[in-house]
C-alpha cells in the first residue's frame, strides 16, 4: 500500500467538484479540464482521498459522512485562513450564496482574481484556479464558499456553514 503523506488543499476542491457533478459518470480528464489542474495531480489527489477514507476504492463514490466530519472538525486546523488585504476578486464565504442570504455583513471576502467583480478582504483559495473554475460551476462555488466560512472559523458563520454543507451532502 502506498504511503499517505497527508491531504493537500486541492484534494478538497477535487472532492467537492465530484459532488457538484451529481453523477458518477465523470472521468479524470473532466476533473482536470474543469478544475484546471493537471491529470497527474488529479490522479494523486484521488489516490490520497482513497487512502484517507474520503473516496471509495473505485474512486467514484464520495464517503460523504467522512468528508463532512473532516470539513467540520479538521479543515480549519489543517488549512486555516485569515483575511488579507483588500483586493479585486470573486466573493466567497458569507459574502456570496448561500450564506449571503442568511448573514448580513459589511465585510466582503473574495478570492483574488483579476477578472473578479468585487472588492474585499482576500481569502487564499484552496487552489489557485478555484476562482476561474467556480465561474463555470455555481454549485462548486457554493460548496467552496461554505468551506471558506468554516476555514475562517468565525463561530456564527461556521455553525451556519456546517448546517448548509450537511444539507448539500445528504
Amino acid at each position: 500500500m502506498k504511503k499517505h503523506n497527508g491531504m493537500r488543499p486541492h484534494d478538497i476542491v477535487v472532492l467537492l467538484k465530484i459532488i457538484s457533478y451529481n453523477h458518477d459518470n465523470w472521468l479524470m480528464k473532466d476533473l482536470s479540464f474543469d478544475l484546471l489542474i493537471s491529470s497527474s495531480e488529479i490522479s494523486e489527489s484521488l489516490n490520497r482521498s482513497v487512502l484517507s477514507g474520503l473516496l471509495s476504492n473505485n474512486k467514484k463514490r464520495i464517503m460523504k459522512s467522512s468528508l463532512l466530519d473532516f470539513l467540520t472538525f479538521g479543515l480549519k486546523y489543517v488549512f486555516p485562513q485569515k483575511p488579507g488585504s483588500i483586493v479585486r476578486g470573486i466573493k466567497t464565504s458569507h459574502s456570496t450564496l448561500p450564506l449571503s442570504n442568511i448573514i448580513l455583513s459589511d465585510e466582503i471576502y473574495v478570492w483574488p482574481y483579476f477578472e473578479g467583480d468585487s472588492r474585499g478582504f482576500s481569502i487564499e483559495p484552496l487552489h489557485p484556479n478555484v476562482p476561474k473554475a467556480c465561474l463555470n460551476d455555481p454549485k462548486l462555488h457554493e460548496l467552496l464558499s461554505l468551506v471558506d466560512a468554516i476555514r475562517l472559523g468565525n463561530k456564527r458563520e461556521y455553525t451556519i456553514a456546517v448546517e448548509e454543507l450537511k444539507r448539500r451532502l445528504e
